[in-house]
């Protein structure tokens, strides 16, 4: 099983190869699925016992997603999709204003009212981010986001990311393959067979190794992160299964 803590205005990503688990890591922490045993809470509420409306809520107010593929509307603007979410919630006077902001933010103001075929694959990932925030989320969650992405844009997007977490206090988790992604982020969470095996943390002069379960590690033996027992700050999640 995995136990998890992921404290407010974290930096991180989530690294593995192929069916190791990272892509239904994010879900569950997404509150796309729901754990088969264990339990998962966020700001140190449990989440488990909640209603499928009561999880949509959750998404739609506290989580920003982002995909590999963009998954943008081919008929809209890129304002058009980045409203879009606003049409599932309480609607908002400033709804516009939110999003000329965002984009303006992401340094496409000027492409506003371009759709997405009018657009490269940075600039359309740009315009996936701005959407991930317009209902002003406490984490975002990036699905392999540079996978479509070439070196160059790739880091533009990092750095846009990074930029959110430093400046608004964004807690982001990027799943993906890419070490070089990974060694962007402050902590790297690796998985196999759907099991934790090591947390690396960077302390500004590179990574320190910590595999699950060795002396020196986070001390709480193999598969484990963190502690799920202790109580949680705002914006934590924790997850044990």
């Amino acid at each position: 099983g995995i136990g998890l803590s992921v404290e407010a205005g974290e930096f991180m990503s989530i690294m593995g190869r192929s069916g190791s688990g990272k892509t239904t890591l994010l879900d569950l922490l997404g509150c796309l699925l729901r754990p088969t045993s264990g339990d998962l809470s966020i700001d140190g509420r449990s989440v488990i016992g909640a209603t499928d409306g009561e999880l949509a809520t959750i998404r739609r107010e506290r989580i920003g997603f982002v995909f590999q593929e963009f998954n943008l509307i081919a008929t809209l603007t890129a304002m058009e999709n980045v409203m879009l979410p606003l049409r599932y919630g309480p609607r908002r006077r400033d709804g516009r204003e939110r999003a000329t902001e965002l984009l303006e933010l992401v340094g496409l103001g000027s492409r506003s009212g371009h759709r997405p075929n009018e657009l490269s694959g940075g600039e359309q990932q740009r315009v996936a981010i701005a959407r991930a925030l317009v209902n002003e989320p406490a984490v975002i969650l990036a699905d392999e986001p540079t996978g479509e992405l070439d070196s160059t844009t790739s880091g533009q997007l990092l750095t846009t990311l990074r930029d959110l977490n430093e400046g608004r206090g964004v807690t982001v988790i990027i799943v993906t393959h890419d070490a070089a992604v990974a060694g962007t982020t402050d902590r790297v969470v690796r998985l196999h067979d759907g099991r934790v095996i090591a947390d690396e943390r960077s302390d500004g002069r590179g990574f320190r190794h910590a595999l699950a379960g060795d002396p020196g590690s986070n001390g709480h033996g193999p598969g484990r992160l963190g502690s799920a027992g202790r109580p949680a700050r705002p914006g934590t999640r924790q997850m044990t299964r």
